[in-house]
């Protein structure tokens, strides 16, 4: 198992009067690639700029291979950090742009020469040392802005939303030129998004947040198959949330029928969510469904059908499925009891607001 070399403890942080992390704490390993995932304002780019070095925090200490670096500036801390709108120079050529950093450093020219000429064998875009950064696409610009950052040989890459500004094709590319990067070069990469697809792609391990706090951490399967609490669930993908009664170990209802399955502990009669994912729902005839239900609406989603069906037990499910079943149709409804993820329900509004004493991150991890 790798080390730790990046720890946050008990990191806090405010802009004026809004709280954005609260006593955090999150550990990373050498050669990890971590997704920080989670909506708008969640706070996960600023975790990314306080390991940066582009913020403060109000308190807590940041520690880098064991050393205190909380307060140690940007430019003097082993990683370097790629933004969303590369800030490729446009007055230089891509080879100055690549070797700015080093002349900073004051590194040979012979030296400098090479590393360019690596960093571009590297993105695959060798021969472009002349070209101006405006005669290229927004790919090729995002590639020429990770050339940038590794040729000063960071321990730690940063990313915020690189890919955001692609359109989806382009995206899809570099979320495998970044997989295979990540496996080349051998470093840390930390990345900042709030797209799913993104972070189960490419992750070792995703940091799921809302509101300023850590709700799960793990690998995407783990978050994907057994997510912890009903945010994660909604996030994390499609899903149908529904209310149901755990009656007693490995029983539970929802919408009035029972259905055995794998979960216990829950003690006899509680209320809880289940969580069932539109792939474990089959339609089919009438006569062999659990229960029977009518299709409201179908969406057409290139490898299958995205699907609404009215139950007749008064729950709406989401099915995806290769099968078309056209809007009006009477079908049956299967579930799979045995994937159900089945979730304690909050008992107040704050409780569905996680904190790190809920959900400890070396616990993900170690699990």
């Amino acid at each position: 198992m790798s080390k730790k070399l990046i720890e946050l403890k008990n990191i806090s942080k405010s802009f004026g009067s809004t709280q954005v992390l609260d006593e955090l704490d999150l550990y990373i390993r050498e050669n990890e690639f971590v997704t920080l995932l989670g909506p708008s304002g969640c706070g996960k780019t600023t975790i990314l700029r306080i390991i940066g070095g582009f913020e403060t925090p109000d308190a807590g200490r940041v520690y880098f291979d064991g050393a205190d670096i909380t307060q140690v500036p940007p430019n003097k801390r082993q990683l370097n950090t790629v933004f969303q709108k590369y800030s490729l120079f446009s007055h230089m050529t891509i080879a100055e742009n690549i070797a700015f950093g080093l002349r900073i450093k004051k590194r040979s020219n012979e030296y400098i020469k090479e590393k360019i000429r690596y960093a571009l064998d590297l993105v695959n875009l060798p021969g472009f040392e002349d070209r101006m950064p405006d005669s290229l696409s927004g790919g090729q610009q995002q590639r020429i802005a990770i050339a940038r950052a590794i040729v000063n040989e960071p321990k730690v890459l940063l990313l915020d939303e690189p890919l955001g500004a692609l359109d989806l094709k382009l995206r899809q590319e570099m979320q495998y030129e970044l997989i295979r990067l990540k496996n080349e070069l051998g470093i840390t990469f930390i990345y900042v998004t709030h797209d799913q697809e993104e972070a189960l792609t490419m992750s070792d391990t995703v940091v799921v947040m809302n509101q300023g706090y850590i709700q799960q951490i793990g690998t995407p399967e783990s978050i994907y198959n057994e997510p912890i609490n009903a945010f994660v669930a909604d996030f994390i993908g499609e899903s149908n949330i529904i209310d149901g009664i755990m009656l007693k170990d490995r029983l539970v209802q929802i919408g009035g029928l029972d259905f055995e399955c794998v979960d216990e502990g829950f003690g006899e009669n509680e209320p809880v969510d289940v969580v069932i994912r539109p792939e474990d729902v089959e339609l089919g005839p009438p006569e062999g469904g659990h229960t029977t239900g009518t299709v409201t609406s179908v969406i057409f989603k290139g490898v299958h059908y995205e699907i609404q069906v009215e139950s007749t037990i008064g729950i709406n499910f989401m099915v995806q499925t290769t099968q078309h079943f056209p809007v009006g149709s009477f079908v049956g409804i299967n579930v799979i009891p045995d994937n159900f993820q089945i979730m304690h329900k909050p008992q107040s509004e704050d409780e569905e607001i996680m904190n790190k004493d809920d959900y400890p991150p070396a616990q993900a991890y170690e699990s």
